[in-house]
């Protein structure tokens, strides 16, 4: 909904978003540099959700659901129509010297069954505790967060604050790719998802930081261990792993951060592997003639070791969407990662590491493109390549294409 002026006059969704008043869950800057979890994006991203203010704090609604249509073709390919969804609820309000937060995130993803949706190249946690899950994205959990937060100022541009999440999110990479302005137009997820955003359902979670400006330091003490099979209960283990990230938002338009966490034992079929992962990535947001343009470089390397040895995997993603008179939206998507896990045990060729890349483009039309729920439909084409030693088992030209109907909460 759109909230008025100290005038009462209706304001544009951009003022509202740096608006003095919708103050940021964790700092005293604008709240439209707030993402997932406790991560920055550009300062300028538009505020695509429901929200309301008050002189007791703010209210937020944030989501949106998918039906697609998913044929991946190749020796391995497979089809299927499923619905993927999220819905967050926020709001903020001033407790005594600060300001207090609460967060719930959910989605009805766990109906489409525990072996997701078919995706070629995607590899993750497994699907029945057995097996591990290949070319298929898993769903996520029912729950996705369900944290707090509360935050101090620090003199006139700093603040401190902790935050702490059953599930919830570490500081730990970019902005989830569903939150994402330069992916979140985009149904399919990112065969590089294990690298940057694989923990951003982590059952317990607790992060303290600070910000300066421009600059923000935070650490998490986590779980470090991928949800199980089982999509719709809330997870308990003890904190076994640990990140730290630094943030850096150079101007409104830029956001950036490096990163670092040691990770123990993520995988249940691999309980004796640790991982250390290391990512940087820089988002910009600008306008052209009015039109909204996102883009994300990310890096990152994945540094397993087990009884097996040590085993390095980088991975690079670019990523981009350009919305024209808010009705028609662009967006593709390049990625670059070297996988070791796209053979199941037994298979002589287990364990090697095969680099592999996806370019991907889409579009989407919104035929409803007013009103508190925009409905769109639109298409996704993407090419994969891998080596030569793929073609018995993908093909030489494998593809993934995508039709899908969208809904989402916009003001």
């Amino acid at each position: 909904m759109d909230m008025p002026d100290h005038e009462g006059r209706a304001m544009e969704p951009d003022r509202a978003a740096a608006m003095p008043g919708m103050r940021g869950q964790f700092g005293s800057y604008p709240m439209s540099r707030e993402s997932s979890g406790t991560s920055w994006q550009p300062e300028a991203t538009p505020m695509e959700m429901l929200h309301t203010m008050g002189d007791n704090g703010s209210l937020m609604l944030h989501g949106y659901a998918n039906v697609v249509a998913d044929r991946q073709t190749g020796p391995r390919g497979a089809g299927k129509t499923f619905s993927e969804s999220m819905l967050m609820a926020m709001a903020v309000r001033p407790l005594g010297p600060g300001t207090v937060g609460l967060r719930g995130m959910v989605s009805l993803d766990p109906l489409m069954g525990k072996s997701g949706y078919p995706l070629l190249f995607q590899t993750g946690e497994s699907a029945d505790g057995k097996t591990p899950l290949i070319d298929r994205q898993h769903p996520h959990d029912a729950f996705m967060e369900l944290s707090t937060s509360y935050s101090v100022p620090l003199g006139a541009d700093g603040s401190a604050f902790v935050y702490a999440g059953l599930p919830g999110e570490p500081a730990l990479g970019p902005p989830t790719f569903m939150h994402r302005y330069s992916g979140m137009r985009n149904p399919e997820a990112p065969i590089t998802h294990h690298w940057f955003d694989s923990t951003h359902v982590s059952f317990g979670v607790v992060t303290a930081g600070a910000s300066q400006g421009a600059w923000k330091l935070e650490g998490s003490r986590f779980n470090g261990r991928e949800p199980d099979e089982r999509r719709w209960n809330i997870e308990t283990r003890r904190f076994d792993s640990w990140s730290a990230r630094l943030g850096w938002n150079p101007t409104a338009q830029w956001s950036t951060q490096a990163s670092y966490a040691y990770l123990r034992s993520p995988e249940a079929l691999e309980p004796e592997s640790s991982m250390r992962r290391l990512t940087a990535s820089a988002s910009y947001l600008t306008r052209l003639a009015g039109n909204v343009w996102a883009t994300t470089l990310a890096a990152s390397r994945n540094d397993r070791r087990g009884p097996a040895g040590r085993e390095l995997s980088p991975a690079v993603l670019l990523e981009s969407t350009l919305v024209v008179a808010d009705k028609h939206s662009v967006f593709g998507r390049f990625e670059q990662v070297d996988k070791d896990e796209l053979f199941p045990p037994g298979d002589p060729r287990q364990s090697v590491a095969f680099r592999v890349r996806k370019f991907s483009l889409g579009y989407l039309y919104d035929f409803v493109a007013s009103g508190p729920v925009r409905c769109g439909l639109g298409g996704v084409v993407g090419a994969l390549r891998g080596p030569s030693a793929l073609d018995p088992a993908y093909g030489s030209h494998p593809m993934s294409l995508l039709v899908f109907l969208q809904a989402r909460l916009a003001p």
